[in-house]
């Protein structure tokens, strides 16, 4: 019986990472951009909007805010798998120091955050009789911090935990490990959008620039120790 050789073996590897990674992006922007073509071209309202433009959305285009809960929910499902995936290689790939955790609890945070904002938001789309134009607005809210700063802030740990190893040991070029850490720190930064507002355009710059260099990492980090190089520096 022919023996493989050690050198062409390889251990389950998992999902590919840059594939979770494009199936979450696509999803998240599916998310924003579908469910207006429901809603007459209307997008989901901001809750720092009025009670009666915030309320009024939800009565008036339960359809659009179902499809929206919907996409949110299947969004977060591949970002928790793309963090267990990149969890395993970067220990496969001897990062011994804290990052590997970090990005596993990060990707986990996010992807329990957002899967919550879109059942959250799934249920302000039901046609319950009655509903308190208030209750619907404060809903609005509670979705928005759970699944915009809360998300962000998850992700953001998620790719400070892969983009530093990947610094340090030269796992991806230089100036990609350090676009991470400057995307992850905006997105940790969004926090201060809870008390100042002005700060929420940091929300989707962290959401989808995130996600894109997440994407990017899960196709450019090596899948064992003999495919990293001996890089030079860049």
């Amino acid at each position: 019986m022919t023996q493989i050789p050690a050198t062409r073996r390889r251990r389950p590897d998992g999902p590919n990472a840059g594939v979770l990674g494009i199936v979450a992006l696509a999803l998240t922007i599916a998310s924003v951009a579908v469910p207006p073509l429901l809603a007459a071209g209307n997008f989901f309202p901001s809750p720092t909007g009025s009670t009666t433009a915030v309320s009024g959305y939800f009565s008036a285009h339960r359809d659009a805010v179902t499809l929206t809960g919907f996409l949110v929910f299947a969004a977060s499902v591949p970002i928790g798998i793309y963090a267990a995936t990149v969890y395993a290689r970067l220990l496969r790939l001897g990062v011994r120091v804290p990052g590997p955790t970090i990005a596993l609890f990060g990707g986990i945070a996010a992807s329990v955050l957002l899967s919550l904002s879109g059942l959250l938001t799934w249920a302000l789309g039901q046609p319950v009789s009655g509903q308190s134009p208030a209750l619907l607005h404060t809903f609005a809210f509670v979705t928005y911090a759970i699944g915009g700063v809360g998300f962000v802030g998850g992700l953001g740990l998620l790719m400070a935990g892969i983009a530093v190893p990947a610094l340090i040991l030269r796992l991806t070029p230089r100036w990609f490990a350090w676009a991470g850490l400057v995307v992850a720190a905006l997105s940790e930064l969004s926090f201060f959008a809870l008390v100042l507002p002005p700060l929420a355009f940091l929300l989707p710059l962290g959401r989808f620039l995130g996600l894109a260099w997440l994407l990017a990492a899960g196709f450019l980090l090596p899948r064992n120790r003999h495919d990293v190089p001996g890089r030079e520096e860049r």
